[in-house]
């Protein structure tokens, strides 16, 4: 869902189209479309993909020491070290993403 796959529509590829086991159509709902595009919004401003965001995100807790990744093309797993170029967040960006997930 961290990512812009589903911003959209359902793409033809997409595990919730494909394989149910992961993520099914069902799950994505206009509340929670809403929140995943206002959370895009903020990874754009930051010159980041949503994936790259979510991954800098978890990397920003010291407790975390490493973030699992779950790629199907070579250019998703560029596309996720990428997270490595900007980790860090603005106070201001911390209290926008917080009240997304908090709503």
């Amino acid at each position: 869902m961290l990512t812009n796959k589903y911003l959209g529509g359902f793409p033809e590829d997409s595990r919730a189209v494909k394989d149910a086991r992961y993520l099914r159509k069902d799950q994505i709902t206009p509340e929670l479309l809403d929140r995943v595009k206002r959370l895009n919004t903020i990874a754009v401003a930051r010159g980041q993909s949503m994936a790259q965001m979510a991954i800098a995100w978890l990397l920003k807790d010291q407790r975390i020491t490493s973030v699992l990744v779950g790629v199907s093309r070579p250019e998703q797993l560029k596309d996720n070290v990428g997270s490595l170029d900007h980790l860090h967040f603005t106070e201001s960006e911390l209290k926008a993403i917080r009240q997304i997930l908090d709503a």
